[in-house]
């Protein structure tokens, strides 16, 4: 009985493990994603910018 613990205890302890690491995949990813949209939000407003300069 007592190896029955003993595995629950090693599998939660594996589960958040894995957890954590996904975890910290998705924040790296997230922060790509973040610099993307900024770069992507900033050339817009350019864009923006400079097709409202042309028209005046």
């Amino acid at each position: 009985m007592e190896w029955i613990v003993i595995a629950a205890v090693l599998t939660a302890t594996a589960g958040l493990l894995v957890l954590g690491v996904l975890g910290c995949r998705l924040w790296l990813q997230v922060r790509v994603l973040a610099r993307e949209v900024d770069g992507a939000s900033r050339a817009l407003a350019e864009a923006a910018g400079a097709l409202a300069g042309h028209r005046r």
